[in-house]
């Protein structure tokens, strides 16, 4: 049912009104698209424009996608993306999310994510926050659901790691829930 990439990659695109005024690339595939025009994909790739911030990508996928709010795979890599906005964790279905190449700069923007529980894959690696030497383990920690960062698979002991992050943070939840008192 579902198409290839919806692909407006390399159009120079900065923001949602660039990106309306474009016609996806040619891939091998061809694209399909519904009585609307709108494409039938769950893909769409963005990489190697000029996007500096995301709050338009709403725009951008109801414009295109036949069915926005289900887009599993979303390529935003190369582009000039300083922080993830909130846009992005309304894609609830996400399971593969490129963002490598960016101008990420802070480690707490990874932390926003946590409401995509289907995000299996992603790239930062090319972003600031990947020279520290924190930068992996934060994400896993942050993200234990994830199978692959920045395209390598996360191993079994990086898996037991966000086991003990995901315990330690659940143990620290139930020290701050407030105690029911009961009169006996």
């Amino acid at each position: 049912m579902y198409g290839p990439p919806v692909d407006l990659s390399f159009k120079d695109i900065t923001n949602a009104t660039g990106a309306l005024m474009e016609v996806p690339r040619n891939g091998l595939r061809p694209l399909k698209t519904n009585s609307k025009g709108e494409y039938l994909s769950r893909s769409l790739c963005l990489s190697n424009n000029s996007i500096s911030n995301l709050i338009d990508l709403e725009y951008i996928c109801e414009h295109f996608l036949a069915e926005p709010w289900n887009i599993g795979w979303l390529d935003l890599s190369f582009n000039k993306i300083t922080c993830i906005e909130p846009v992005l964790c309304e894609l609830r279905e996400l399971r593969v999310l490129y963002l490598h190449g960016n101008a990420i700069w802070e480690l707490s923007e990874v932390d926003k994510l946590k409401e995509l529980q289907y995000l299996h894959n992603i790239t930062l690696h090319g972003n600031v926050i990947g020279k520290s030497s924190k930068y992996r383990k934060h994400v896993i920690c942050t993200l234990p659901q994830l199978k692959m960062i920045d395209f390598s698979a996360v191993t079994p002991d990086e898996r037991v790691l966000a086991n003990v992050c995901q315990n330690w943070s659940n143990r620290g939840k139930a020290e701050k829930s407030p105690m029911t008192v009961t009169n006996s």
